[in-house]
């Protein structure tokens, strides 16, 4: 108790340089714990931005083409057709439901009121497929999709641009300059994990896209849901095997399509997201080592300047094994407190997302413990050569130093 008052009267000597000794270590740890919380708020985002889009759910997309010998990726190709949604939906027993969808850039307009916007060409099965709801009105049926008609589902934002707080259900609009009736309102969606804004599209039946906006065939991307968690992987082989099958493709041969669990994809953002705070914690950390070697500097000053000092305490009785300790009660006082400010600078910083900004950031109090540790390992690790300098000073020749 004697040592650990005497390091805080020491440190109290000189406050100013105190505070700026500690500065490093409280950037430090408050970039650490920034940071990581908000590594940790992104990874947050992106996983339920994923799984908002179904667990169960397989996305099968089309290959690459060729282009003058170069090969652009994957998605490109346009060798997937309606008849192939309808194929897996009832030749694969482990999908329970899917929808083909197309899309494309729109101009829709009401009266007035126009708005660029994306057009999404389904089937009928598509809400069920995305787990998605209406908030008005409702979904087109398959015999609309047969029948290519022109009703349209408008996302929140579109309605809101085209009809303000106005019930849009009932109303007309245009689409690329072609009639279409609204029957339905979707749900607030937010974006997805590609970034696209959910609530900004009109949704029409796929056929109605594919004839009478698009002049195509193809669609742009098959979506499927297993009846199960298990059953993902059963369903992906079904489905690879049907559209070999329908494609004439050998089995040694290269399929023109993929299939892409959102259980892999989940995995895959999750190991980035992961990697991205680890990385962001250990650039973070850089600055607590800066700190550490800040503290090292002015405890060997204040050896220098305190020489005298230690050879009076080694004259009356002083043993090395105190003055050691002495020291490393500074420093790691030093760097404690620093820590602890920076804790606290870090989660107001956090507040400040979580209030201001909307940002998901969480308090990551193991994380903030644990950085608290490392700060004042930093403070003993950095002050044990000052300390073990000052323990070897001459006694006779500390008293005679001026």
């Amino acid at each position: 108790m004697n040592i650990a008052g005497l390091a805080f009267r020491s440190l109290a000597r000189n406050p100013f340089r105190t505070i700026l000794t500690m500065l490093g270590i409280v950037i430090g740890t408050a970039a650490v714990i920034l940071l990581v919380s908000l590594g940790m708020g992104a990874r947050h985002l992106v996983l339920d931005s994923i799984n908002n889009l179904g667990p169960n759910l397989l996305i099968v997309i089309p290959g690459s083409v060729t282009d003058s010998g170069a090969q652009v990726g994957g998605g490109t190709d346009t060798t997937l057709t309606l008849d192939d949604a309808r194929a897996i939906r009832e030749g694969c027993p482990s999908v329970l439901e899917d929808s083909a969808a197309l899309r494309t850039a729109g101009q829709v307009l009401s009266g007035a009121a126009n708005w660029s916007t994306v057009i999404l060409g389904t089937e009928s099965t598509y809400l069920a497929v995305r787990n998605w709801e209406l908030s008005q009105g409702s979904f087109f049926t398959e015999k609309d999709v047969r029948a290519m008609s022109r009703v349209a589902i408008l996302g929140r934002k579109v309605a809101r641009r085209l009809f303000g707080f106005a019930d849009p259900v009932g109303k007309w609009v245009q689409i690329n300059h072609s009639p279409f009736q609204v029957i339905g309102i979707l749900s607030p969606k937010g974006q997805s994990p590609m970034g696209m804004d959910q609530d900004d599209m009109v949704v029409i039946p796929i056929t109605t896209l594919q004839t009478q906006i698009m002049g195509v065939t193809y669609v742009g991307v098959i979506l499927a849901n297993a009846v199960s968690t298990d059953g993902i992987e059963t369903a992906k082989q079904e489905i690879s095997r049907l559209l070999r099958i329908r494609h004439h493709i050998p089995p040694d041969g290269r399929p023109d399509f993929s299939v892409n669990p959102m259980s892999d994809i989940t995995r895959t953002a999750n190991r980035l997201s992961l990697i991205l705070t680890v990385l962001l914690a250990a650039i973070a950390s850089i600055s607590l080592l800066v700190g550490g070697i800040g503290i090292m500097n002015i405890m060997l000053v204040s050896v220098r300047e305190r020489t005298r000092e230690i050879g009076i305490r080694m004259a009356i009785g002083a043993r090395p094994g105190d003055i050691v300790t002495q020291f490393l009660v500074e420093s790691a006082v030093l760097s404690l407190l620093g820590g602890l400010t920076g804790i606290l600078l870090g989660a107001g910083g956090i507040f400040l997302f979580r209030d201001l900004v909307g940002w998901p950031a969480p308090f990551p109090i193991g994380f903030m413990t644990a950085t608290l540790l490392f700060s004042g390992g930093i403070g003993v690790v950095f002050g044990l050569y000052p300390a073990v300098m000052a323990s070897r000073l001459d006694p006779m020749v500390a008293l005679r130093y001026e």
